[in-house]
């Protein structure tokens, strides 16, 4: 027998079992997931009326809310392909990327009107635009609670779905190029969700707080995931520490994504002292390397256990998680810690490895560097529009990720760096992350970005962008010598810069390509 792999079978097994229990929170409003499952379907019939056709892209423009997380099924059960954008992007390159997509229709925040307005000026098409509130003034567009609440449900045969259809597109941040289209299909968002429940299990009872942008890597394979249990989802407008630490104590939250940035502010927000955590469970951190000291803290400071994770939007997007093995049980806490820090374990159904510039397979002996590669049914379909770089993306039987790492003969993964991201001085080359991952290390260093400028003698070297913790105080000289005693001095950064804040993306990852494009213009030769 033949059954399609489609996330839209996640959602009626939750209704089916877990009807009445609830499915999500926004604000003050709460919906079970039957209420979720007639909303989604009167979003599905309202779009194929207004003449959505099957492979058409719906975008959306918008912060965490019911409205975007219902999108996730009723774009799939109207037979179009969700595309969420990224709120922190600015109007040419939403512009860009709508008419790249060929969007027919967007749904977009009306705290986003003026930045709209701007688009609409920009963009080729002129796709329907429906309002996730009230209609702004000035504006004749349709508010998304009426125009999805005067129409019957639709009728959804999952058994029909194609799993090979195009699902959700989602597009990668540019750094030297354009923004590339992610396509990934019913299958490749099916069998995430499994392969991680296989590896981390969850069951009805948890309760997620949405703190990662659901337009984010670590955020958009949520909906499948926890929805496939029957968990409830918690929604965050965006992130906010006080409003994070609120909703835990308020909703029972029993687990929450974050990058090391969300992190650092809980840790070190006076709050989590007097919030009850005592709901948690998990806490995965990704989308940049985590020290083990973060890890170590977390886990002290929210009574659960915390692991880094890694995936990309091309994977679906996790691969890996660093779930210490059983067999490892009796480790002494700063190994342990260590391993949960890392980049992780490959997961069920995820064959990955190291390679060369060659494409030669590099052994598992925790030294050895190479560009990590995958191969596994949770790779995209290829970029949208964009073959050339698909076929350098793909090749050889693997995807390429881009990312330098080593394995260790236990099998996990540690990150060393983004390929673009190796500093290469004087022919030796050095890893930004551990040269952060170090300066974390420092009980002074709230965050810290190493990247590379240019210098006459050595080509290259390593700059620290370094911003300090409240109340505290460093030096460069003192920066200096804390890394000396713990990196090669080659690897010591040769100048040391604070600032007030480091630039962040929509996540608050930090965006280490605009540091890069800034120090290369106006540094040239200021450090040596």
């Amino acid at each position: 027998m033949f059954v399609p792999l489609t996330p839209l079978s996640f959602k009626q097994r939750a209704v089916r079992l877990y009807g009445s229990k609830p499915c999500s929170v926004d604000g003050e409003r709460r919906f079970t997931y039957t209420d979720f499952d007639l909303r989604t379907r009167r979003l599905a019939a309202r779009l194929r009326a207004a003449g959505l056709q099957p492979g058409e892209r719906v975008a959306y423009l918008a912060y965490n809310s019911e409205e975007l997380l219902e999108g996730y099924y009723g774009v799939l059960e109207a037979g179009g392909v969700l595309l969420p954008l990224n709120v922190r992007l600015t109007p040419h390159e939403l512009a860009y990327i709508l008419d790249d997509a060929g969007v027919s229709f967007v749904l977009v925040d009306p705290d986003f009107v003026s930045i709209y307005e701007s688009i609409d000026r920009l963009m080729n098409l002129r796709p329907t635009v429906i309002w996730l509130g009230a209609t702004p003034e000035a504006r004749d567009e349709p508010a998304y609670e009426q125009w999805i609440g005067a129409i019957d449900p639709a009728e959804v045969d999952v058994a029909a779905i194609d799993e090979n259809a195009l699902a959700e597109l989602f597009y990668t941040s540019g750094t030297t190029a354009r923004p590339k289209g992610v396509m990934l299909t019913h299958r490749s968002l099916y069998l995430p969700a499994l392969n991680v429940l296989t590896t981390f299990p969850a069951d009805d009872s948890e309760v997620q707080l949405h703190t990662i942008p659901l337009f984010h890597v670590n955020g958009w394979g949520v909906p499948q995931l926890l929805t496939a249990v029957g968990g409830s989802h918690v929604m965050m407008r965006k992130f906010d520490p006080v409003a994070a630490l609120q909703l835990i104590q308020q909703e029972h939250v029993t687990r929450f994504y974050a990058v090391p940035t969300m992190m650092t502010i809980l840790l070190n927000h006076p709050r989590i002292h007097e919030t009850d955590l005592s709901s948690m469970r998990f806490i995965k951190i990704g989308g940049a390397p985590a020290p083990a000291e973060m890890i170590s803290r977390a886990e002290a400071a929210f009574g659960c256990r915390v692991i880094a994770g890694y995936g990309l939007s091309e994977t679906s997007p996790v691969i890996t998680l660093a779930v210490p093995k059983a067999s490892l049980a009796g480790e002494d806490d700063e190994t342990r810690y260590r391993r949960q820090a890392s980049t992780g374990l490959p997961l069920v159904g995820v064959e990955l490895d190291i390679v060369d510039d060659r494409g030669n397979p590099l052994p598992w002996d925790g030294s050895s560097e190479g560009e990590i590669v995958v191969r596994s049914n949770v790779v995209m379909e290829g970029y949208w529009n964009d073959s050339d770089a698909t076929q350098r993306a793909m090749w050889d039987g693997w995807f390429h990720t881009g990312d330098v790492a080593t394995i260790d003969p236990e099998g996990y993964v540690l990150i060393v760096d983004r390929k673009k991201d190796i500093i290469i001085s004087g022919g030796e080359n050095i890893s930004s992350v551990e040269i952060e991952k170090t300066l974390y290390e420092c009980p002074q260093v709230l965050e810290s970005a190493v990247i590379a400028v240019p210098d006459e003698q050595w080509g290259e070297v390593p700059l620290a962008l370094v911003t300090v913790r409240p109340g505290a105080s460093v030096t460069s000289e003192e920066l200096a010598s804390f890394c000396r005693d713990r990196l090669a001095s080659f690897k010591v950064p040769k100048a040391f810069e604070f600032v007030d804040e480091l630039p962040k993306g929509g996540t608050g990852k930090i965006l280490k390509a605009r540091l890069r494009e800034h120090y290369w213009q106006s540094m040239a030769k200021r450090v040596n």
